[in-house]
């Protein structure tokens, strides 16, 4: 049987439900969709078993359908780039992501300790907090991107000082503070974690810690 066939087969999670009902929601705000369609596209998200299933509801829209485990897996190995004999690979990439977004509303969450950082993680925080810490984490591919969208929310993000940070986001009577340059500089062929997004009367947060500080 076709391996990508078998990949389409393969069932999905509750996190990967919570990806494309993402994208839809993302596709009702720039307009796409109405919010009928968007209730019916939910509706009939929650009810898909498998990755294949996922695709009616998203085909005609911009985003990314999640990827099965051994597909992941498959494009991370094949589109890593070959060290050069000065670069050692980084002991921070490896793994692959449970979970690919998060969504607090009126609370908070908290990532830390011995988790895998997706290539492509949305956090929204609507009077909410989130709170990242990167320094036990290892990162699915050696540039990752953390896209927060902060609503009366703060997100605050700790990364060790062995990973580069680039923050590129947009602050709508709120802000992107990058306070990273207070704890070191790591090599430029470090793994680098971009963190982009928006902040609309909230804040995001990017500090640099060693562990045990």
């Amino acid at each position: 049987m076709d391996e990508t066939h078998d990949q389409r087969a393969m069932r999905a999670s509750d996190a990967d439900r919570e990806q494309v009902a993402d994208v839809l929601r993302q596709a009702a705000s720039d307009g796409r969709l109405s919010l009928s369609e968007l209730e019916e596209r939910i509706e009939a998200l929650y009810a898909a078993k498998t990755y294949a299933d996922f695709e009616p509801v998203i085909r005609d829209l911009p985003g990314h359908l999640p990827l099965p485990p051994s597909a992941a897996i498959a494009r991370r190995v094949d589109s890593a780039p070959v060290p050069s004999p000065s670069t050692s690979p980084s002991a921070r990439v490896g793994g692959v992501a449970s979970t690919r977004s998060a969504k607090v509303v009126f609370s908070g969450i908290q990532r830390r300790g011995d988790w895998v950082v997706p290539q492509h993680y949305r956090i929204k925080a609507v009077f909410g907090g989130a709170d990242l810490d990167l320094r036990e984490a290892t990162l699915e591919a050696a540039e990752v991107e953390i896209h927060v969208k902060a609503v009366f929310g703060g997100v605050n993000i700790v990364v060790p000082p062995d990973i580069r940070v680039q923050v590129d986001g947009e602050g709508v009577f709120g802000a992107f503070n990058d306070d990273t340059a207070k704890g070191g500089r790591p090599d430029p062929g470090a793994p680098l974690v971009r963190v982009t997004g928006k902040a609309v009367f909230g804040g995001v947060n990017v500090e640099r810690k060693a562990l045990g500080h």
